[in-house]
């Protein structure tokens, strides 16, 4: 009988060794599931990680991936895996709320290519994570609930709007989640609960139209884990072209997991505290930062201070942002006023204030932006800045001071200028507060290019180990 110790360490032990112990019998997948439902129903009530718990679903998927062992059946590489999805994602027979009070009963009759692709790998779905409403927020807070909380600091946010997915990974539920990335949804919260959160390139993971009515120009589908490798495994499993997702990239990527077995050659790393506009950090974030700059140095890479000349990317971004989400939402306005949050109205508000005039010169400023990003990475090849310039923030703060006034900028300067670009970010654990919150240093590649941001980042990940630092409500 495994101890309560023993499953304690399950709980945080990364999914590649897990799905290792799997296929060779050290580790039941019923034992598995059983633990993390367990530990649902114990850390949940604290964090609000989930809003839907598919606990008859999961147990069975669990029943049927251990008769599997013993068949001689192929087995996937995430055979047996516990994996949340985000909220926003459509999930064939599973409540998906789109964090709104409009849709708390919707149950969808279909799901994404990349869902079905981690089933087919073996993934278990647990659940649906917390999400603001349709995402459109940097604090995961909605009318379904208490707000999403942060493990290390249960009165801090644990950003957004990945909240629920990076709180329930770095609380010890599962080992993978499922986040979504438009302005810095990934990296933000994966910065705040310390965790490892990729943005891929642009097209890399396809995405579903259903729910948004299209293809989201600025939206990326990813993972969330506490290992480079994890997330390398999970993306290795939801990317590459579906032939529905015209916006998806054609060519087939290369294994991920695989090129990780590759150590990291000399590089050409810039890195700034900027990005080129008027930001204030944080101390401790700088100082954090700043030592990290200083372990790639270390390595050997040729690292100075530069940034890209993007200009701001705020304004730009709330203008192609809230456009984007008024095309399949709008009428959420007319109808469901009552029942949506103050920041969804204030998006779709602004939206409807536009003239195709200023949404053209918005795009227009949007293949700026690109040129100028693609002209850095000729000379480049990684960038490093703060993921964010503050700590996570104390739950229902915002303040908003640059843009249109729909997003806290100031907090989150560094991300949503490569949602508009399309290159590959991630955030990496390099760091602690006096107080104990997790901060992050981004890494940004070339287009196309994740390949050299996993390596740096598992280099660093080596350098700077973090996986055996958990939050206090673990």
């Amino acid at each position: 009988m495994t101890s309560v110790t023993e499953k304690r360490e399950l709980s945080f032990t990364p999914a590649y060794q897990l799905a290792y112990m799997i296929r060779s019998k050290k580790l039941s997948p019923v034992e598995l599931m059983d633990i993390t439902l367990n530990r649902i129903k114990e850390i949940n009530p604290k964090i609000n990680a989930y809003l839907t718990v598919a606990e008859e679903k999961a147990t069975q998927a669990a029943r049927k991936a251990e008769k599997a062992l013993s068949t001689g059946a192929s087995l996937g590489s995430l055979h047996g895996i516990p994996v949340s999805i985000k909220d926003l994602q459509l999930t064939k027979g599973i409540r998906t709320t789109m964090g709104s009070l409009i849709y708390k009963d919707f149950v969808p009759e279909n799901e994404g290519t990349f869902i079905q692709r981690l089933k087919a790998a073996g993934a278990i779905i647990i659940g649906k994570t917390n999400a603001p409403e349709f995402g459109i927020s940097f604090s995961t807070e909605n009318k379904l609930g208490d707000a999403c909380r942060n493990p290390w600091n249960t009165e801090r946010t644990p950003g957004v709007s990945s909240g629920g997915a990076a709180a329930g990974v770095a609380a010890g539920i599962a080992p993978l989640a499922q986040g979504g990335d438009g302005a810095g949804s990934t990296r933000v919260p994966a910065c705040f609960c310390g965790l490892y959160g990729l943005k891929g390139s642009y097209g890399r993971v396809p995405k579903e139209s259903t729910t948004w009515g299209g293809f989201s120009p600025i939206s990326h589908i990813d993972a969330m884990t506490r290992s480079v490798k994890d997330t390398a495994l999970m993306l290795d499993v939801m990317s590459g072209p579906d032939g529905i997702d015209f916006t998806c990239l054609r060519k087939a990527p290369t294994n991920f997991f695989k090129a990780l077995d590759t150590g990291l050659k000399k590089l050409k790393i810039a890195w700034s505290l900027d990005l080129g506009y008027s930001v204030k950090v944080e101390p401790e974030v700088k100082s954090a930062f700043e030592a990290a700059v200083h372990v790639f140095e270390e390595m050997g890479n040729d690292v100075e201070n530069a940034a890209p000349d993007t200009g701001e990317p705020f304004d730009t971004w709330e203008l192609i942002a809230s456009t984007r989400f008024h095309f399949p939402l709008g009428f959420v306005l007319d109808e469901h006023a009552d029942k949506i949050m103050d920041y969804t109205r204030k998006a779709m508000e602004c939206a409807r204030s536009l003239s195709g005039l200023e949404v053209a010169r918005g795009w227009m400023q949007v293949e700026k932006i690109r040129a100028s990003m693609l002209d850095f990475f000729e000379k480049y090849d990684l960038l490093l800045t703060p993921t964010t310039a503050v700590p996570a923030f104390p739950i229902g703060k915002r303040a908003c001071e640059r843009g249109r006034g729909l997003l806290d900028w100031e907090f989150c300067p560094f991300t949503c200028v490569f949602n508009l670009t399309g290159n590959p970010a991630a955030s990496v654990p390099c760091g602690f507060t006096s107080d104990g919150l997790p901060i992050g240093v981004q890494i940004v590649g070339r287009f196309e290019d994740e390949i050299t941001v996993l390596r740096a980042s598992a280099a660093f990940e080596e350098a700077r180990p973090w996986l055996k630092k958990r939050p206090p409500i673990s």
